[in-house]
């Protein structure tokens, strides 16, 4: 996989040390990222993730999440569905606040050793935080999110385990993708997401859900709109035509309150149009969290046993590491 980012250890050489041989030698590591370098005494004991992704990378590479910013709204289920029972791992977790406001006074409290996070999100913040414990930043979430895995490994001295489980996931991806490729050899997908805005979200290659299909061998068809700079493109209620697939997979952000409600109000008027009514293709609508908001390995993996299942296939689970 391509990465924009260089890891390097303190020792000179790649950095991909394990923990039980980071904590051993007692050997600092340095990692070069989006804003610079940061030296990281011994594995981390004490994690803050300032992004729901990194969130679900940490408890995806078993690290001792301490801090983490908002999911959603509901208090009495902080954690999303696809990550499974998490109650025993995520017990002694804080929500530090939003990502858009994280609680500089929360994390500090919680004395983390290392704190991890994106420019995207916190650039203005970098050198609070970098004050309060090593920092470490990639240059954004969505696109890079394989990397972004492998980046935290690196800072974590388990940077083997998080190729080895986005290896595993790619497998997986690959062989269900075989098998609904072989029922279905000119199956094609669009994703369609509603938020609230004058358009809809079709969503592109480039986006979590566009990688995931592309590892699977499921590709857009041919002359609909795509971007390679953006995630998604606008849908006006004239170009619903222009999502016509093999498959229409359809979601909508509907947070508590006006917000979602907005959603549900545009997906209302886009599903009454008689231009809806004219894709030919099934339309499947789908969780947006995993296939959505999760850019993460279990948010994949959630997205793809929904697809198996549509398909009718084997979801080989088994090819998901325990």
């Amino acid at each position: 996989m391509a990465s924009g980012l260089v890891f390097v250890s303190a020792c000179g050489g790649s950095g991909d040390a394990s923990p039980d041989a980071a904590a051993g030698g007692g050997s600092p590591i340095s990692i070069e990222h989006a804003m610079g370098v940061t030296t990281i005494d011994g594995p981390p004991e004490r994690v803050v993730a300032l992004d729901p992704s990194y969130a679900d990378a940490a408890l995806l590479l078993d690290a001792p999440l301490v801090g983490y910013v908002q999911y959603r709204a509901d208090p009495d289920n902080p954690f999303p569905d696809y990550l499974g029972d998490i109650d025993d791992v995520g017990a002694d977790s804080v929500n530090v606040g939003t990502t858009a406001e994280p609680n500089l006074e929360q994390i500090l409290e919680l004395d983390p050793d290392l704190i991890i996070s994106a420019k995207v999100r916190h650039e203005p913040l970098y050198d609070q935080l970098s004050k309060i414990a090593p920092t470490v930043f990639s240059e954004t979430t969505g696109p890079t999110w394989k990397q972004n895995i492998v980046l935290l490994g690196e800072a974590l001295g388990r940077k083997d385990r998080a190729e080895q489980l986005i290896t595993s996931y790619e497998e997986r991806a690959a062989a269900v993708g075989d098998q609904i490729r072989a029922a279905n050899p000119d199956v094609t997908y669009s994703f369609v997401r509603f938020a609230g805005e004058d358009t809809a979200r079709l969503y592109s290659s480039n986006s979590f859900i566009g990688e995931i299909m592309t590892d699977m061998g499921i590709p857009r068809p041919a002359g609909a709109p795509d971007t390679d700079d953006a995630i998604f493109t606008p849908l006006s209620v004239e170009q619903i035509l222009k999502a016509d697939a093999g498959i229409v997979m359809v979601s909508a952000y509907t947070p508590p309150g006006d917000e979602g409600d907005s959603s549900r109000d545009q997906q209302k008027s886009f599903e009454a149009n008689p231009l809806w009514q004219r894709l030919s293709g099934p339309v499947l609508h789908v969780d947006d969290e995993p296939f959505v908001l999760s850019v993460s390995i279990q948010g994949a993996h959630a997205s793809i046993t929904e697809l198996a299942e549509h398909f009718g296939v084997d979801p080989r689970k088994d090819l998901i590491p325990a």
